[in-house]
């Protein structure tokens, strides 16, 4: 028995060390940091795109409305005073036409003084000048640059040129632009826009240039930013989270999936070699019964005692060959509906002799208990199985328990035989549907696992508990028909 259960450990060792080198060293480990990685980098990546996009084009749309603005007012301006012809380049120039009557001139005079103060006026403004086509600052509000004349001011020269307008954004005043003279320094960043002023002809006649700093926009800029970025946290997050949990699922599922490979090729082997050693042993073992039978039956035979004894170990091997086979063997039984109370009152009437003979008391309460799917020979089996280790458990006498209780919500027949002996300790319980693993001399620890197989072939499920000097318990769980239905699930 014990070299049994070495072999086994020996072959369950071998196909695992054969199938671990196929494994993907700590494939979780390197999942999570990349994923890590990548899915920051991309999350930053969208993150300054986005936020680059909302300043961008709000900035733009500022501009444009500051520009659409200067020019209806410029058109107003023209309309209001009656200045047919004019436009408000003619207004602001400091040319004086001949030809115009003297109303028209105060007309002229009060169109460019209202639309100077309108520019003036103009919200969140820091500097507003106007050039001449000749680049020269005909009007500011800042005086001090009234009359003078920046060259090489390449945004001035591309709204004269292409005649449309022209914004840049500045985080800090530029010291090599002598034309940002602002009344007051900027806060935070601002905007430059030159928009011009053209004729019917399409002719250039004044540029008006504007440094605002859009303090509202700005702190709906700052408000876009934290939105963007939290968001895009929390999706990247999620996103990282969402894979983690995935892969891991997998993983386990992985390692759960390579463990029963391994099991599977264990038991694949174990069959193998057991069934032919099962096989060969049996003919063998058949001979020496029969010579030590032989021997007996002579008369005045010395070693009486001795061939007894040879008689009743070769049956203790004969046994254990054929709970072996009997192990090894497919589980046969198609799933029936059973009545189980008529079962356990069956096996426990085969037991009674056992059972008197032991001193051993039987709680049982044959109460009526619903049709469940199983097997009435394998069911049998389990109880036969069940019944003998609590038996063998009490050898001094004792108290055997069977309880049965019905779970309406999940349908299932919980079934519990319980014994008053000694009990296993924390270890033996855990080992207890271990594949040879037994606490008795003389046994070969199958009994258990052919229950558990038994019991997971039909869905259900058998557990164990047991406390030192207080007993163990069996629990089986089986599945039960609908009480409406009787067709199998």
């Amino acid at each position: 028995m014990h070299a049994l259960s070495a072999l086994f450990k020996r072959l369950h060792q071998e196909a695992a060390d054969s199938i671990a080198p196929t494994r993907q060293p700590n494939l979780l480990r390197w999942f999570s940091i990349i994923s890590f990685i990548l899915i920051s980098a991309i999350a930053l990546g969208l993150g300054s795109v986005s936020t680059r996009f909302l300043v961008t084009e709000s900035l733009e749309r500022d501009a444009l409305l500051s520009a659409q603005f200067i020019q209806t007012i410029a058109i107003g301006e023209i309309r209001h005073h009656g200045l047919a012809g004019m436009r408000m380049g003619d207004v602001l120039a400091a040319t004086q036409y001949g030809m115009l009557s003297e109303e028209m001139s105060q007309n002229r005079q009060r169109a460019r003084s209202e639309f100077l103060d309108h520019l003036s006026h103009l919200p969140d403004s820091l500097l507003i000048s106007i050039y001449s086509p000749l680049r020269t600052v005909m009007w500011s509000t800042n005086p001090q640059l009234i009359g003078q004349v920046f060259p090489n001011d390449e945004a001035l020269e591309a709204a004269f040129s292409s005649k449309d307008r022209v914004s840049t954004k500045y985080s800090n005043a530029d010291e090599i632009r002598p034309e940002q003279q602002f009344l007051h320094p900027p806060k935070m960043f601002f905007i430059e826009s030159y928009i011009p002023l053209v004729d019917d002809l399409g002719n250039t006649l004044a540029v008006v240039e504007i440094y605002k700093e859009p303090v509202d926009l700005i702190e709906r800029l700052n408000r876009g930013h934290w939105i963007i970025w939290l968001s895009t946290a929390v999706g990247g997050l999620l996103l990282y989270f969402g894979l983690y949990w995935i892969v891991r699922r997998a993983s386990i599922q992985l390692a759960s999936q390579e463990a029963q490979l391994v099991a599977n090729k264990t038991y694949v082997g174990l069959v193998e070699m057991s069934t032919a050693v099962a096989h060969s042993l049996r003919n063998p073992l058949a001979c020496i019964r029969s010579s030590a039978e032989l021997a007996n039956d002579m008369n005045g035979q010395p070693a009486k005692k001795n061939i007894d004894d040879i008689v009743s170990q070769v049956d203790r091997m004969s046994q254990w060959v054929h709970e072996l086979l009997l192990c090894l063997r497919p589980i046969r039984g198609e799933a029936e509906l059973v009545e189980p109370m008529a079962v356990v009152h069956a096996t426990l009437s085969s037991f009674n002799a056992q059972l008197t003979q032991s001193r051993i008391q039987v709680e049982f309460k044959n109460e009526p208990a619903p049709k469940i799917i199983s097997n009435p020979l394998l069911l049998t089996q389990i109880l036969n199985s069940v019944i003998a280790n609590a038996i063998e458990a009490m050898p001094g006498g004792g108290k055997l328990t069977i309880l049965a209780s019905v779970d309406e919500v999940d349908q299932w027949l919980h079934l519990t035989i319980g014994d008053t002996g000694e009990g296993t300790s924390r270890q033996q319980e855990i080992m207890a549907f271990k594949s040879f693993y037994t606490t008795r001399q003389g046994r070969l620890g199958i009994g258990l696992i052919m229950v558990k197989q038994i019991m997971e072939s039909f869905g259900g499920e058998a557990s164990l508990t047991s406390h030192e000097q207080q007993g163990t318990s069996v629990h089986l769980s089986f599945r039960v028909v609908e009480r409406r239905g009787s067709a199998l699930s």
